[in-house]
């Protein structure tokens, strides 16, 4: 434990931060889930709105310094790649 002052309040203040981010990594993923499940499934109207959900969570956590630029960049691009896939059929 830091006896410093503002160590110890630095320590609260990224256990809050990291707590912030675990929950909307969870979120992220999840939306990601669910919308390569309804790829899957095969409904494009219902896919369309999920990877519209997970794109913006994806650009929300960027934003946020949750996930690196490049990361959200890929991830969005493979989800938008398969439902154009979908809609190709």
């Amino acid at each position: 434990m830091a006896n410093i002052k503002s160590q110890k309040k630095r320590i609260k203040t990224s256990e809050l931060q990291r707590q912030r981010n675990v929950s909307q990594r969870s979120k992220m993923k999840t939306l990601e889930k669910r919308a390569t499940a309804k790829i899957s499934a095969g409904s494009l109207e219902d896919a369309a709105a999920e990877v519209k959900a997970a794109i913006s969570a994806i650009d929300r956590a960027c934003s946020k310094g949750v996930l690196h630029r490049n990361q959200a960049a890929r991830r969005k691009a493979i989800l938008q790649n398969s439902l154009n896939r979908m809609s190709d059929v």
